[in-house]
């Protein structure tokens, strides 16, 4: 049997997740990571994305707007911006998000983020396939 890290996910509106897991897949800022039982010590940031829970009752999907990843050798905490179940989330939900990303990046002077941000929804709303 395979070890396992305490995997926490919160978002300002709610506790989503909190249970043991093989491995969770994280779609950090710098580029996605895999954190699992005896990972090093590392806080990174998170882009719009799929994060993905592997524990005993099989794969759970959450789509993550940004937010924050604190892994430890024994834990992952993820505090996301925004948080939802894949299953709960609607097509029409994915295009708002989109749609909001777009009129955001219209009125930020930090063009090149907000394209980035931007892309990275249209992306995760492929990968999502709802």
């Amino acid at each position: 049997m395979a070890t396992t890290v305490q995997f926490d996910l919160v978002s300002p509106e709610r506790r989503l997740a909190s249970f043991p897991a093989t491995e969770v897949q994280i779609p950090g800022a710098m580029g996605d990571l895999t954190a699992m039982e005896g990972h090093a010590s590392t806080i990174t940031s998170l882009r719009p994305g799929l994060l993905k829970v592997v524990g005993a009752d099989g794969t759970k999907t959450y789509v993550v707007t940004g937010g924050f990843a604190e892994i430890s050798p024994t834990g992952v905490s993820v505090l996301a911006e925004q948080a939802v179940p894949l299953d709960e989330m609607t097509p029409a939900a994915l295009d708002a998000l989109v749609a909001d990303a777009c009129e955001a990046a219209a009125v930020n002077p930090d063009k090149d983020a907000a394209d980035k941000a931007v892309a990275d929804l249209q992306a995760m709303r492929a990968a999502a396939a709802v």
